[in-house]
């Protein structure tokens, strides 16, 4: 497997923090809950997500960042992040939809995150330490040195990972590790997630899962 080096400015923000800023979201809630209602079927009407064990997950989407929510519809539309199910639902909504959209589940109050619930407690240490300080020893850094304190986000590109299902967080971290998902700055993921393993990865889904969201 090829190794893809942290370029310095990825760097830069790993050891300093992320912050991106962005202008308030015109969206409106009441508006993006009648939008929404494609949502629902994965997403359930809370936001809440599915996990269904071997098998897809969908994740949640209450509370999460609302420039969040809009930054991945926007790269559904446009191809720049892909997924046969989520492209042809993303393309139903006008941009101002999404502004919408994003601004409704941002204002719901999250659930409990299902799939961490049988894993033993050492490979929950295991996802602790690597969250919480990472393994330098094989350049793997803290998740929470980009998606910020306790995991709850940072802006736009750096979701809120706390309290999401295990088995999306594990899906996603594969996509990244195998190149499937690159929509995110400075190839930051791809670089991290490829030095990661099967049992770091299972680790990190599984304790994340188990903390609050919020």
């Amino acid at each position: 497997m090829k190794t893809y080096p942290l370029k310095p400015l990825s760097l830069v923000l790993l050891i300093f923090g992320f912050s991106t800023t962005v202008s308030a979201l015109e969206g409106d809630a009441e508006r993006g809950k009648a939008a929404a209602a494609v949502c629902t079927a994965c997403h359930q009407a809370d936001g809440s997500g599915l996990s269904v064990p071997g098998a897809e997950s969908w994740p949640r989407l209450a509370g999460l960042n609302a420039a969040y929510i809009y930054k991945q519809l926007q790269d559904f539309n446009s191809g720049q992040r892909t997924n046969a199910a989520m492209a042809p639902f993303a393309a139903m909504l006008s941009d101002q939809q999404m502004q919408d959209v994003a601004v409704y589940f941002s204002q719901l109050v999250p659930r409990l995150a299902q799939g961490g619930e049988a894993v033993d407690e050492a490979l929950l240490k295991q996802g602790e330490m690597l969250v919480t300080r990472g393994d330098w020893s094989r350049y793997i850094p803290s998740c929470q040195s980009c998606h910020g304190p306790n995991s709850q986000g940072a802006g736009a590109s750096f979701p809120g990972i706390a309290g999401q299902h295990a088995g999306y967080l594990e899906a996603q971290l594969y996509n990244w590790q195998q190149g499937k998902r690159r929509n995110d700055p400075q190839q930051l993921m791809l670089a991290i997630a490829e030095r990661m393993n099967a049992d770091d990865i299972k680790a990190v889904a599984a304790w994340l899962s188990m903390q609050p969201a919020k």
